[in-house]
């Protein structure tokens, strides 16, 4: 597999999800869930045209492209047009609401003067393994790829003029396939169509449609063809024009006037497009919460992105109150944390999102602790007293053993304080930990307030309360007094991020937002965010995570930067707080993605376009600066 380390733009529904650079090649294509499983290798897309070899869609020296989507949806349209024969090649590709089926239609336009003759072809290759090799075979006129679980089917209503299933790529690149066998070992396989001729000003039509089905219903995969054969693909696509748009309406809470300058209107495209996002990456039986569609599945730079961390995930979560989604919070702290949750209260690093334990490499604390507060972060929001109670066990299990990490440190038997840090390198006691529990603790203390009530006939539940509220007052005592004592350097007059080094990182600012543990205005609060401006302001205005960080090369964060802008709003200095929100605008993508890093020199995604995390800051700064943007 070849490294496509950059999503453009995303598609699909709640259960296929499907990725394209930015000259509209298929990367990635999702089912039955956003994480799992991502069935493409390659999908190469080609016109024969006259005689002559292929010509590569998305990679021809010839070929210009201008890339959209329409208008508050996830239709993407890639305009291709090569200047050598003059054709214009339109590929709308979409995945309706209530079909799980990747559309592709192509708009073929000759603006030549002459004739042209024009075939499509497409050859595709589908991800192998020992366990489930890929077999390709041509049945009922479509181009089948299946392995032991599944079939990936590649077909249109229109009669294919040749297809190959094996040693494709000997001859694919003279723009004509062919051979004697039906079926086949190989995993990548070619199905070619032909539109015939093209006169000078004429339009033709094609819509290929690509199908996944699981091989325990193979018998209904015949019929499930013939079914989308049938099926009107205008319609289909004004559909889903329709429900996207609908859906963007609903979920738009904070009015932004797009039509009042340039600035606005980007602002307007990052917000429609984070709504856009965030149904697809949502497992919605499950509630589990993808923090980014994958982008290395072969760990070359990373540990991999398509997986549920708790902690982004309660992040992404008060975007989701913020928009109105709120059954996607619920669901993800109703169902998807209860069924992760440890037997000891706490959750590792990271799922799948149906739930099963994903690749993990240590425990780290602030995710448990982040769970407890993101439970009373949506009371706040929806004042819901029912949720807390539904939740309440699992919070106290959840705080029962954050006690015991604080009691551990705190007389310093070293079995539960060294746990990663937030940014998941350092082993450590560290701020950012400490200060998530320190607002878990805050936040059980207060959930134990709204449901009192409902025990009122319970006098051991009400003892029990009683009981907590002094431990845990204790302990938050204890957790500010360690914090004090031991992560501030009195040389600097600044904290310092764990008890093994002293280098200056943004996460410091967790003592302040969200958790709450000092105020922004404190002397020693400002002093460490003075020296921050010092060593991780960037000369274009984003910041840096901490000082000496060299991931995928060291660059400004998404997060880090809104991070200092909620410091900023906490401070009441809404005109610095603008500024950070500002990067993040000049940074976004032009279809209104944020990366989790930007590239200093250029300004454009140096890591991970359309990550859930930087989106959820960005709605959530917006969200306190509302109108203020001008």
């Amino acid at each position: 597999m070849k490294n496509k380390y950059f999503n453009n733009a995303i598609i699909g529904n709640k259960n296929m999800v499907a990725s394209f650079s930015e000259k509209g090649e298929l990367l990635r294509l999702f089912y039955p869930q956003s994480d799992y499983k991502q069935f493409v290798d390659f999908l190469d897309v080609g016109m024969k045209i006259n005689d002559s070899g292929i010509i590569y869609l998305h990679e021809d020296i010839n070929n210009t492209y201008n890339q959209y989507y329409s208008k508050d949806t996830n239709v993407l349209n890639t305009e291709i047009e090569n200047s050598y024969f003059k054709i214009k090649v339109t590929q709308t590709d979409f995945v309706p609401n209530k079909e799980n089926v990747l559309v592709k239609r192509y708009v073929f336009e000759n603006k030549h003067n002459i004739d042209l003759n024009v075939s499509l072809l497409l050859h595709s290759g589908l991800l192998t393994n020992s366990n489930n090799q890929v077999s390709g075979a041509y049945k009922e006129e479509a181009l089948m790829q299946y392995t032991h679980d599944y079939t990936v089917a590649i077909f249109s209503k229109e009669t294919p003029s040749s297809f190959q299933i094996n040693n494709v790529k000997e001859n694919i690149e003279s723009g004509e396939i062919g051979g004697k066998d039906y079926v086949g070992m190989s995993n990548d396989s070619a199905i070619s169509y032909s539109l015939g001729i093209l006169k000078p000003g004429e339009k033709k039509n094609l819509d290929i449609c690509i199908y996944i089905c699981e091989n325990s219903k193979n018998l209904e995969l015949i019929q499930k063809l013939e079914e989308i054969r049938k099926m009107d693909m205008k319609v289909e696509l004004d559909n889903t024009k329709k429900y996207w748009r609908k859906f963007v309406k609903a979920h738009t809470k904070i009015e932004i006037d797009e039509n009042k300058n340039e600035y606005y209107e980007k602002l307007y495209k990052i917000y429609a497009r984070t709504i856009l996002l965030y149904p697809l990456i949502v497992n919605e039986e499950t509630g589990g919460i993808s923090a980014a569609i994958e982008v290395d599945e072969d760990r070359t730079k990373c540990g991999r992105y398509s997986y549920c961390w708790p902690r982004d995930a309660v992040s992404i979560t008060e975007a989701f109150d913020i928009l109105g989604m709120e059954k996607f919070t619920e669901k993800f702290y109703k169902n998807f944390c209860k069924n992760t949750q440890g037997k000891d209260g706490m959750w590792e690093q990271r799922f799948y999102t149906d739930g099963t334990l994903a690749p993990c490499w240590g425990y780290q604390v602030d995710e448990t602790a982040s769970v407890v507060y993101g439970v009373y972060n949506h009371y706040l929001i929806t004042k819901d007293d029912k949720f807390v109670k539904d939740n309440l066990k699992m919070c106290e299990k959840a705080v029962h053993f954050l006690e015991r990490y604080v009691e551990d440190l705190i007389e310093g038997e070293n079995k539960f304080q060294y746990s990663y840090d937030i940014w998941e390198e350092s082993e450590s006691v560290h701020a950012y930990s400490l200060a998530a529990i320190f607002a878990a603790f805050e936040a059980i203390l207060k959930m134990y307030e709204i449901v009192k009530p409902m025990y009122e006939e319970n006098r051991l539940k009400l003892e029990q309360i009683a009981k907590a509220n002094r431990r845990l007052d204790k302990k938050l005592r204890q957790i500010k007094e360690y914090i004090i004592k031991n992560m501030y350097d009195e040389e600097r007059k600044t904290f310092v991020r764990s008890l093994k080094d002293s280098k200056m990182d943004i996460s410091l600012l967790g003592l302040v937002y969200p958790f709450k543990v000092f105020k922004a205005t404190e002397k020693n609060i400002s002093n460490t965010v003075e020296r921050m401006n010092l060593t991780l302001r960037t000369y274009t205005g984003g910041y840096l995570r901490y000082e000496g960080d060299s991931y995928i090369g060291g660059n400004p964060w998404v997060i880090a930067t809104l991070w200092l802008a909620n410091y900023y709003l906490d401070k009441g200095e809404r005109a610095e707080a603008k500024k950070c929100l500002d990067f993040v605008v000049k940074t976004a993508t032009p279809h209104g993605y944020l990366a989790e890093q930007i590239d200093n020199n250029t300004l454009k995604p140096a890591w991970v376009i359309g990550l859930g995390w930087s989106h959820a800051m960005f709605v959530i700064t917006l969200n306190r600066l509302l109108g203020d943007v001008s």
